[in-house]
C-alpha cells in the first residue's frame, strides 16, 4: 500500500480511511441508532445499515490501495449522497434524536459536503 507523498495528503487519507472504518463498523456494532435515523420511506432498514457499513468498510479500506483510490473515493462520494436522506431525516426529526438539539442534527448536513471534499482530494493522484 503505497500513501502519498504529500504530508498533508497522507494525513488526509489516512484519516479518511480510519474514519470509514469505524463508522462502518459502527453499523454492526450499534444498529439502532442508524435504524433511527431511516427515512420511513425506505425498505429494508435494517439491510440498508447494514449494506452502508459493508461500503463505509470497504471503502475506507480500498481508499489505501493505489489501483483502486480513485475508484474508491468516487464510492465514498457516492455513499455520501446516497445517505444523506437519513441526514436530513434526523434533522426533520429531532424528536427521535434527544441526545442532539435540533440545530445540531441541521448544522451536520453542511458537513457532508466537507466529506465529499475531503474523499474527493484525498483520493486524487498527487501531482508531483
Amino acid at each position: 500500500m503505497e500513501l502519498p507523498a504529500s504530508g498533508p495528503k497522507r494525513i488526509a487519507l489516512l484519516l479518511l480511511a480510519v474514519a470509514y472504518v469505524l463508522a462502518g463498523v459502527g453499523h454492526f456494532v450499534a444498529p439502532e441508532f442508524y435504524l433511527a435515523m431511516m427515512p420511513d420511506y425506505l425498505p429494508w432498514h435494517l439491510g440498508l445499515v447494514y449494506l452502508s457499513g459493508v461500503f463505509e468498510v470497504v471503502g475506507g479500506v480500498a481508499v489505501l490501495v493505489p489501483r483502486v483510490r480513485s475508484l474508491a473515493g468516487w464510492g465514498l462520494i457516492a455513499l455520501l449522497v446516497a445517505v444523506f436522506p437519513a441526514n436530513l431525516n434526523m434533522a426533520l426529526h429531532p424528536e427521535d434524536f434527544p441526545d442532539f438539539e435540533p440545530w445540531q442534527l441541521w448544522a451536520r448536513l453542511p458537513f457532508q459536503l466537507v466529506f465529499i471534499a475531503w474523499a474527493w482530494w484525498a483520493t486524487r493522484p498527487d501531482d508531483g
